[in-house]
């Protein structure tokens, strides 16, 4: 009985230990901060939406507010993932979702490493925000971000004079109409163009090494410095190659990316990418004076050379990594296959083949079968055609 009781004693003291550690219903220390962290996020993520300076900078570091007070937001809100405790307070994982207003149909979404502090009272305060890693930067960890609105454009720069962002927006204002002319109505008309300061810049928004950019005026993509979980796009402008470009390339680079953004919900894996940069091009093209020789450099010096294509390039070759010179065949070579359909068919026959192939739930198959239902071509001849066009427009 003795003994029964002494038990009985452990077990009530080690009851009052779990307690004192969770706190009333199986609370722990890290479940109570997570919360007042979370908490803290909402009421920095409100400020943020109503412009409301003195209250974001209750919740701690203000350089984010003092950069991102140019960008038009529509929503804005961390989800905490992770949180450790530290001697200093605590660093936190995030997803931060956000939309750009009158432009994003899904929130970005992209993950952030948060530090915060507590004060003598035991209050949380951020110190830091920075992307998490193996995540792109955010242009507002470049500089503080200038917004040029245009009539269907958004241009956001860091480090860019407003005067160059403005001509970003004119270019963008005309790459839009120019799309909606061939593509047609169904996407939002609308489009948003990043301007970084540099080259480093531009690989810094897209995660990758700035090798992989270098000669590369631009690129759209999905989700800019995101995990590409949601369709927001963002046209990502290269500065240092931009630079060099006349006007009129300056042009057709804008309007290729655009119909990129026009695109996206209809460019899916069984869409190869001969296709959906054929037709980019295609459309970049449109209404300027480039003969097909000057618009395909190197692909006219090798037929030139007596080195017509066998076969229209693989997604491979279009690797930003591979040989210049591969890599600009690669590009004209998907140019004039859509070229050629739209000179044989007509452009919207070419759109119907476009929406035809990314209609298909999966690579194999969706050109063979979508030539067939759209040109009444196999394949084999579909090949034939493209090369005898190759030649003649490139003798």
């Amino acid at each position: 009985m003795a003994g029964g009781r002494r038990v009985r004693g452990v077990g009530a003291v080690a009851l009052c230990l779990l307690v004192s550690l969770t706190g009333c219903g199986g609370r722990t220390a890290a479940d109570s901060a997570r919360s007042e962290v979370q908490h803290l996020l909402d009421l920095r993520s409100a400020a943020l939406l109503r412009h409301d300076a003195g209250a974001y900078g209750a919740t701690g570091a203000s350089t984010e507010y003092t950069r991102l007070r140019a960008l038009p937001l529509a929503s804005w809100a961390y989800r905490i993932t992770g949180l450790r405790r530290t001697a200093a307070g605590a660093t936190v994982d995030a997803d931060l979702a956000y939309k750009v207003a009158g432009y994003d149909r899904a929130p970005v979404d992209t993950r952030r490493t948060l530090t915060l502090a507590r004060t003598a009272s035991g209050t949380w305060y951020v110190t830091g925000d920075r992307p998490a890693g193996k995540s792109g930067q955010q242009l507002w960890d470049q500089g503080t971000v200038t917004a040029v609105p245009g009539a269907h454009s958004l241009v956001l720069g860091a480090g860019q004079p407003p005067a160059d962002l403005r001509a970003y927006a004119r270019m963008a204002d005309q790459a839009v109409p120019a799309v909606t002319r061939e593509w047609g109505t169904d996407w939002t008309r609308r489009v948003v163009v990043l301007v970084p300061k540099s080259l480093q810049g531009m690989a810094g928004l897209l995660g990758s090494p700035a090798a992989n950019y270098r000669g590369i005026a631009a690129v759209t993509t999905g989700e800019a410095g995101g995990a590409g979980r949601t369709p927001a796009d963002r046209v990502v402008i290269n500065p240092d190659a931009y630079a060099v470009l006349g006007a009129m390339g300056k042009q057709v680079v804008l309007t290729h990316e655009t119909t990129h953004v026009a695109t996206r919900a209809r460019t899916t894996a069984a869409t190869p990418l001969w296709l959906s940069e054929g037709y980019a091009d295609w459309i970049g093209y449109l209404g300027t004076d480039r003969t097909p020789t000057e618009a395909a450099p190197e692909l006219a010096r090798a037929v030139r050379d007596g080195h017509v294509p066998a076969a229209l390039p693989a997604d491979k070759d279009f690797g930003f990594t591979s040989d210049p010179t591969e890599l600009a065949q690669a590009y004209e070579s998907g140019w004039l296959a859509c070229r050629m359909i739209a000179d044989q068919w007509g452009a919207a026959r070419l759109a119907a083949f476009y929406r035809g192939v990314g209609g298909h739930p999966q690579r194999p198959g969706a050109v063979e079968s979508t030539l067939k239902q759209v040109l009444g071509l196999t394949p084999e001849s579909f090949t034939t055609r493209w090369r005898t066009y190759v030649r003649t427009e490139l003798r």
